[in-house]
């Protein structure tokens, strides 16, 4: 039979050990991350259905990894990086808490429009120092320049999202539509918006980059790389 002072040595170190329990570590994705899908109409599903986004394509395929992450579009069609700047601080106070990742994906109407790329790249470094500010991590997506720009205007363009991304030690994708530029199947008539599949293949090829990015807990300051 248990003598007192037994059982109260047991008692003891059963809520001493029920303690520590209650203080361990929270697993990976305890709470559902909340990612900012911060961008233009190729962020937006342009001319897509409901659900054939980006935004609500990323939440599936994270899903399907076991991450029940909420992707907030916040995606405008046809906005430039001087848009996207301009309305980033209310996007940010519309949330109901800080995002644990921000995916910046914007700067292809800037090239559209022939917009210098030392333009393009004073904003995209403004919207990520502010999200820096904000301690929120980033994973910023590139973009490529259309061929009529001419080679000098390429070089330049694609460069400037590496080195805004490397300026501030944020996770970087080269190209957003990475195996969907130049696939007439998987693109909108227009020839330069994905459609459904489109999105699909965008989000299957990012997506490792978006899972590696994220915080392992919600509130935990993501990897950065270089």
């Amino acid at each position: 039979m248990m003598t007192y002072g037994t059982a109260r040595r047991f008692y003891h170190l059963l809520l001493a050990g029920l303690l520590c329990i209650g203080l361990a570590p929270l697993p990976a994705w305890a709470a559902a991350p909340l990612i900012l899908a911060f961008g233009d109409s190729l962020t937006a599903g342009y001319q897509l259905k409901p659900g054939e986004g980006f935004a609500p394509q990323l939440h599936l395929a994270l899903k399907q990894r076991g991450i029940d992450a909420t992707v907030h579009d916040a995606g405008v069609s046809g906005d430039t990086t001087a848009q996207g700047r301009a309305r980033l601080g209310w996007v940010l106070k519309s949330l109901s808490r800080k995002p644990d990742l921000a995916i910046v994906a914007l700067g292809a109407n800037d090239m559209l429009r022939g917009q210098p790329a030392a333009t393009t790249r004073t904003n995209l470094d403004a919207i990520v120092a502010e999200l820096d500010r904000q301690q929120i991590p980033v994973l910023l997506v590139g973009m490529r320049a259309a061929p009529n720009l001419g080679a000098s205007y390429g070089r330049d363009y694609a460069a400037l999202f590496h080195a805004v991304a490397k300026a501030h030690g944020a996770s970087f994708y080269p190209f957003f539509l990475e195996g969907v530029a130049g696939q007439p199947r998987l693109q909108l008539a227009d020839g330069k918006h994905p459609n459904a599949a489109g999105v699909q293949v965008m989000v299957k090829n990012i997506l490792p980059m978006v899972v590696r990015s994220l915080p392992r807990t919600a509130g935990a300051p993501a990897p950065r790389r270089r």
